[in-house]
């Protein structure tokens, strides 16, 4: 069992390490705490840790840097998520309001994301049980020219021009009419079913078209997402180049394995902010980094965001942004 003592030490290093990048050494850790001990004392507490797992040290002259197993006792017992301050929460706020559609948030969130943590952003789009048709618009363009407009729960909008045999604005009455009776207020997924399930009687010669585009455009949204961010915050890691810049650049050009990432991550602490170090990570190339996320939308069915950095990062502050974040969108996404 770690005494006290030994978990303030602890804390110290994680900390000075986070922010100078250099090993911390038992003589700068004690001025710079103000610990009521001696240097020497401080040097013995270190050994004990490294004994223990929870340091290491890179060099034999040098001071000490935390490892995986560190930063997960520091995560776990040490650190306090800090509340995020007024004027951040107005920033959260201000940055996401006016979004007008679901694209608009997700681009605004991992750009959010990545501005404040300064970390690479991830964001998946609402899983697709979740979200139902909201509405069906046909707009005629041009005697000969439709275009089809999907509106969904969460605010997506999708839309489609087509060339179409010549039609009549009761044609296209009767055919919306028809069409949102059928996919109206229905999950993507179920939508599709009644689409496909349509009887073509009694439609003007435009519907074939039109209920091609539109089954193309509902197929589309029903396959998963997530929007990538930050990416030029990597060049802060030149140094750890081959360790972790170059195995983040390989997985964030897998949507597969990203979205596995923060499913997996975020399934630690279902409604909280979860966080996965190092090795815990289950896609090998990724477990020189850490994640931290959470999910948001409906418990039922929900999403997921995060980021993905270096395990030496400040996790207190980081994982108070994830957290409001997340609840922010999801309060947006809920109130429309």
């Amino acid at each position: 069992m770690i005494d006290d003592r030994k978990l303030d030490v602890l804390r110290a290093v994680v900390t000075d390490y986070v922010s100078s990048r250099e090993p911390v050494g038992s003589k700068a850790l004690v001025e710079r705490h103000r610990m009521k001990v001696s240097p020497a004392t401080v040097r013995n507490d270190m050994a004990a840790l490294e004994e223990e797992g929870y340091l290491t040290q890179p060099h034999t002259s040098a001071g000490r840097i935390p490892t995986d197993k560190g930063y997960r006792l520091f995560v776990d017992r040490i650190a306090q998520v800090k509340p995020l301050s007024p004027a951040e929460r107005r920033a959260i706020s201000t940055f996401l309001d006016g979004a007008v559609d679901l694209d608009d948030i997700v681009t605004r969130t991992v750009r959010l994301l990545a501005m404040i943590t300064h970390q690479v952003a991830l964001v998946q789009y609402p899983a697709v049980g979740s979200v139902r048709v909201r509405h069906v618009e046909l707009v005629t363009l041009a005697p000969q020219t439709v275009m089809v407009i999907l509106i969904t729960s969460v605010g997506s909008i999708h839309q489609r021009s087509l060339l179409v045999p010549e039609h009549s604005a009761d044609d296209l009455a009767l055919l919306r009419e028809r069409i949102n009776s059928a996919v109206g207020a229905r999950t993507v997924s179920t939508a599709l079913e009644a689409l496909r399930g349509l009887d073509p009687r009694g439609l003007p010669s435009v519907a074939g078209d039109v209920l091609g585009a539109l089954d193309d455009m509902l197929a589309a949204d029903t396959a998963p997402r997530i929007a990538v961010g930050g990416v030029p915050n990597l060049s802060r890691l030149g140094a750890e180049f081959d360790t972790t810049v170059k195995p983040m650049l390989e997985a964030l050009e897998e949507q597969v394995v990203l979205l596995k990432l923060l499913g997996a991550a975020a399934a630690d602490l279902p409604g909280d902010v979860a966080v996965r170090i190092g090795e815990e990570n289950p896609y090998g190339p990724l477990r020189t980094t850490s994640v931290v996320a959470s999910s948001y939308g409906p418990s039922d069915s929900p999403a997921h965001l995060g980021i993905v950095g270096p395990t030496r990062m400040d996790y207190p502050s980081t994982m108070a942004i994830v957290r409001a974040v997340a609840r922010y969108v999801g309060q947006f996404l809920t109130e429309g």
